[in-house]
């Protein structure tokens, strides 16, 4: 089988993050993390001062960004010109401002560009929003992703609760709604589900579950 491309797309919360990974720990392909991407520029950005409304800042950041990722133990570890910032990215006020960034049309175009060079030589999985309907709309297999927004806001407030262990349900029920009016309703590759995307509802189904289904598709689409 020659390379092949998996996009998987999805709301906040929905387990897109830990099936991409596992399935590129079990399949030995890459797993291009998009969202990393965008809060790596963010935290550029932040960084260097960066004045988003001016187009000639813009891409004189963008020409000094070297995104990469690398495998350590089983992990994959997102890189800013050389630097590790796996968990430098992973706060709110990261979150927030790659969200913002995601809005640049000159960003956005630039990353797609990238994941496609990244995609050009291997097999590889990607996630967000628009992965199957924007950047690869060919791709071998397009799973959307999705469950109960209820459900969605107790997965992600274990995670927020280890780093602010006075947030509460509610907060984040609120943030994950919002989030995805935003998303939904984005003037620039909005969150859509095409209609050649497998839907996988991961609201009662263990992690394991979900891995062993898009194995199980692969396998029945004739891609592994």
């Amino acid at each position: 089988m020659n390379n092949y491309i998996i996009a998987v797309d999805g709301p906040s919360a929905a387990g897109k993050s830990f099936l991409s990974e596992e399935i590129a720990n079990r399949l030995g392909i890459i797993y291009i993390d998009t969202g990393a991407m965008y809060r790596a520029v963010a935290l550029y950005f932040i960084e260097n001062n960066v004045d988003m409304n001016n187009d000639n800042d813009v891409q004189k950041a963008l020409d000094e960004i070297t995104i990469k990722f690398k495998r350590i133990n089983n992990k994959i570890h997102t890189f800013l010109n050389g630097e590790d910032i796996s968990l430098k990215i992973r706060t709110e006020q990261i979150g927030m401002m790659a969200s913002k960034v995601s809005a640049i049309k000159r960003v956005r175009e630039e990353m797609i560009e990238r994941q496609r060079n990244l995609a050009k030589d291997d097999s590889v999985i990607l996630d967000g929003r628009d992965i199957g309907s924007v950047v690869f709309p060919n791709a071998n297999l397009k799973v959307f992703l999705t469950a109960d927004v209820e459900e969605r806001a107790k997965r992600r407030l274990q995670d927020l609760k280890i780093k602010n262990p006075r947030i509460t349900y509610d907060e984040v029920l609120n943030d994950i709604k919002k989030r995805d009016n935003k998303d939904i309703n984005k003037p620039i590759s909005p969150l859509i589900e095409t209609e050649d995307s497998i839907r996988i509802d991961t609201t009662s189904l263990a992690k394991e579950e979900v891995v062993n289904e898009v194995i199980r598709l692969l396998k029945e689409r004739d891609v592994l």
